[in-house]
């Protein structure tokens, strides 16, 4: 994955602490590029013996088989290891956006077609398909501003660049509390203790959830007694306070479940994001 605020700290912790119960070094490898299907073809390739694993946000095994024609590995081919922590997804505008509210921001958007911009990770990204679901929920017209990174197009959103995006909570809660973005609602299924007064996006449309999330997969093929010890490693790990502390001040929730829980819960996000593809028409053409 690329080198980023949460998508390369988070495994940084996780191998820091692999390291000590292996009693060898874990080492991490950024391969960014191709909506990080260059890492996830990587590791497809890698031998299954428990030694290669792939930490990754969710493109790679729910969304990116659905949008490009060919991806050079298999994503139904990993193992599962762990779902290591999820973050809300936060509706977040430019202070400079004629809207205090969910409902403002869309009637804004439907009396000005195409004159809201958004900014998301990528095409593909949660944050991209998060606001074409909103979009197609609600009818607002507004044009897709897509980045490489998370940083850049949060950047030019403080900057007025652009005017609207999804994000994941942990990255605009500083803007937040400094007064220069508005947060409008979450994705997650209920309402945060952070933001108490904020409404989920589920209290409008029932079922709506969109997470940032954060998974531990293995290489096609690789034995299930591998699987099962390095899911209870990183378990043990994860439930450590100390861990705990630091994935918690990241606005993350740590998960850490069983592999069985997080195949479950791939399967569900790779049928929700492939159903707002096909619903809103995207492709990796689009602007």
């Amino acid at each position: 994955m690329p080198p980023g605020p949460t998508a390369d700290l988070l495994p940084r912790i996780l191998a820091d602490r692999l390291a000590l119960a292996w009693k060898q070094p874990v080492i991490i490898e950024n391969r960014p590029g191709a909506a990080l299907n260059l890492a996830a073809a990587a590791v497809a390739r890698s031998i299954p013996d428990g030694y290669t694993l792939l930490a990754t946000p969710a493109p790679p095994l729910v969304i990116n088989e659905h949008l490009y024609p060919k991806l050079g590995f298999d994503p139904n081919g990993f193992v599962p290891v762990s779902v290591l922590a999820q973050a809300s997804n936060a509706l977040v505008v430019n202070s400079n956006v004629p809207a205090s509210t969910l409902q403002e921001l869309v009637s804004y958007a439907k009396s000005n077609p195409g004159q809201l911009k958004y900014a998301s990770s990528g095409i593909g990204s949660t944050t991209h398909l998060a606001m074409e679901l909103l979009k197609t929920l609600t009818g607002a017209e507004m044009v897709h501003i897509p980045y490489k990174a998370s940083a850049s197009a949060l950047t030019d959103l403080l900057g007025g660049h652009v005017d609207v995006m999804f994000d994941n909570l942990g990255n605009v809660v500083g803007p937040v509390r400094d007064g220069k973005l508005r947060i409008l609602a979450v994705g997650h299924a209920e309402r945060l203790a952070t933001f108490p007064h904020v409404p989920a996006l589920s209290e409008y449309f029932p079922g709506f959830i969109s997470t940032s999330w954060f998974a531990l997969v293995a290489p096609p093929g690789t034995p299930a007694e591998i699987i099962v010890s390095v899911s209870s490693t990183v378990a043990k790990i994860v439930r450590q306070p100390e861990v705990g502390k630091r994935i918690q001040e990241m606005f993350l929730m740590p998960v850490a479940g069983t592999p069985e829980d997080a195949a479950q819960f791939i399967g569900e996000e790779r049928n929700r994001w492939r159903k707002v593809i096909d619903t809103a028409r995207i492709n990796v053409d689009d602007p």
